[in-house]
């Protein structure tokens, strides 16, 4: 409620500060004030307004460039639907649901977004969200923890390195042990020391990604099911519209990036992590919940249920005091996947499997250029580049050319500095991977690589 201030309250206030009005309480010093009036320009049409700012934004030279970069943050088509609600004042201006009489709206939006998350996983339940996809894996590796009693974490190489360095963070400080599980040849994970790496059981959960860094598809078996209670796999948003969702395959506990359902990159953030988990997890799941129920009259109603947070219950009791809601960022989400609707997300995830195999099989088919695993792959793919240059020696060349590449494996694994990695999604056109092509062999011949 807004209470003005009387003419009399102003005065005491003036007067205790020592001047003699508002005007000179707000009086811009000389020293800073402006001599002559602003040159603003004249207002524009929308249209001219897109035309002046898109000049603007040419002036730095990144609009033409074509990209194929991924490596867990993705360019989709965000359809016009979703800024155009989730940008209403009743969402936009919201602040955090703690009185549910009058938060129906945003709290039926999260209830929505959980909703969707446990369809696409398979899985019981789903939070309100958290920061993003590395602090959910962190968040579900403590579910685990605490589930188990266990202080170890076993943790695929091929999970993204961000998250993996995220979890380590979070590791550190509640003395729990991370150990890793190599990358097999095909790309994926070698669990082939597996059996013996659990004998001590001192594991509370095992992690996987699928698709995994490396875009590899990397699904564990049978054996893997079987080996911990507390598994878990860490799942890019968009490919829970094509592949096994992790339910199928044993996880009870599932963590991601829902940044592909309509959030924009926006440099990097915020975006928006996602848990679920079986109901056994229900009271570990860090955050906020919200439940449907009914009110006095019958009618559906929303409340926030099941919130272990530190400002609701004692902070030793609470599951987490470093997660919270990224409520307008899985607002657009929500939106988005309501938009899209169930046949709309498998549609947009084939077109993502299909474009990614257009990509592997035109730049392959430049000299030098080949696949480095063999494993299936979703949207983004592991190219090496030619014997006698390195990836980020090829990346430069690109970039030269207007063109993102991809990724630097070497970056993160050593061992793989002769790879890019590249991403195509449904926004990815055949002229841009032609242009790539072209590119890359234009490059190879500049550096001798190969015969071109």
């Amino acid at each position: 409620m807004y209470a003005p201030h009387t003419q009399t309250e102003i005065q005491e206030m003036l007067d205790a500060v020592g001047v003699e009005s508002l005007e000179e309480l707000l009086r811009v010093p000389d020293a800073v004030a402006l001599r002559e009036p602003l040159a603003i320009p004249p207002g524009l049409a929308e249209l001219d307004l897109q035309r002046t700012i898109g000049a603007y934004a040419a002036r730095n030279g990144a609009v033409d460039f074509v990209s194929f970069l991924g490596g867990g943050a993705y360019r989709h088509y965000v359809p016009p639907v979703v800024p155009a609600i989730a940008m209403r004042g009743e969402f936009l201006t919201a602040y955090t649901p703690y009185q549910a009489e009058v938060s129906q709206g945003y709290l039926q939006a999260i209830y929505e977004w959980q909703s969707y998350i446990c369809l696409l996983t398979g899985l019981d339940l789903a939070n309100a969200s958290v920061y993003d996809g590395a602090t959910a894996l962190a968040e579900g590796a403590i579910m685990a923890v605490n589930a188990t009693g266990r202080r170890a974490i076993l943790v695929s190489s091929a999970v993204h390195p961000n998250y993996r360095g995220v979890l380590r963070t979070y590791a550190r400080g509640l003395d729990v042990d991370v150990e890793e599980l190599p990358i097999a040849a095909d790309g994926r994970t070698d669990f082939s020391s597996l059996e013996a790496r659990l004998a001590d059981e001192r594991f509370a959960a095992l992690v996987v990604q699928n698709p995994n860094f490396l875009g590899s598809v990397d699904v564990p078996g049978d054996q893997v099911r079987r080996a911990l209670e507390a598994s878990g796999t860490v799942a890019e948003a968009m490919s829970l519209g094509a592949l096994v969702p992790p339910a199928a395959w044993g996880a009870a506990i599932a963590v991601g990036e829902g940044q592909s359902f309509g959030v924009a990159m926006a440099y990097g953030g915020p975006h928006v992590g996602f848990i679920a988990a079986s109901t056994e997890h229900m009271r570990r799941v860090p955050g906020r919940l919200v439940g449907r129920t009914v009110d006095v009259h019958g009618k559906p109603a929303y409340t926030l249920t099941l919130q272990a947070r530190e400002q609701h219950i004692r902070r030793e009791k609470a599951t987490s005091n470093i997660c919270t809601n990224q409520a307008h960022c899985a607002l657009c989400a929500t939106i988005y996947l309501a938009a899209v609707g169930g046949s709309g997300l498998r549609r947009c995830a084939t077109l993502n499997l299909a474009r990614a195999h257009a990509l592997a099989e035109t730049v392959t088919a430049v000299p030098g250029f080949t696949r480095r695993f063999a494993a299936p792959v979703f949207n983004e793919l592991a190219i090496r580049v030619p014997a006698g240059t390195t990836a980020a020696a090829v990346l430069a060349k690109l970039r030269e050319r207007k063109i993102l590449g991809g990724l630097d494996l070497g970056r993160w694994y050593p061992h793989l500095a002769d790879c890019m990695l590249m991403t195509a999604t449904e926004l990815t056109t055949d002229a841009e991977i032609e242009s790539l092509a072209s590119a890359l062999r234009a490059v190879a011949k500049e550096l001798d690589l190969v015969r071109v």
